[in-house]
């Protein structure tokens, strides 16, 4: 056999194997699912967005409850700053009553309001 023979006929091998090797690279590439270059990335992103969005979900939740707390705040501190205004009235009047006529002090100058009560312990009307 005469070398240039033997050169196409290893060429012509090659050829043969580069063939069915592709032949069985499609057949198995359509078997396996091929995942995009950046899949793993978008897999994270999607975790991570789902994170933040339970966060973010319950920070409002959150907010929510210290805008509900925030009101009743205000409002036990309204009442609290009508009792002191209320008391510190009713002791000015006292005083000014106990100079005019050096007497025990009088009752309250009107009724205890409902609001002040609770905040009024030690006194009994």
């Amino acid at each position: 056999m005469r070398p240039e023979m033997l050169t196409a006929l290893s060429a012509l091998a090659v050829a043969g194997v580069t063939a069915v090797g592709g032949i069985v690279q499609v057949v198995i590439g359509r078997r396996q699912p091929r995942r995009p270059r950046g899949a793993d990335r978008r897999d994270d992103f999607t975790a991570v967005t789902d994170k933040l969005g339970e966060h973010i979900a319950r920070l409002e939740r959150e907010a929510e409850q210290d805008r509900q707390q925030a009101e009743q705040d205000r409002a036990r501190i309204s009442a609290q700053d009508f009792a002191l205004r209320y008391i510190a009235g009713w002791a000015r009047s006292l005083v000014a009553y106990m100079r005019q006529q050096r007497l025990e002090p009088p009752p309250p100058p009107q009724p205890i309001p409902d609001e002040v009560r609770p905040y009024l312990h030690d006194i009994t009307p």
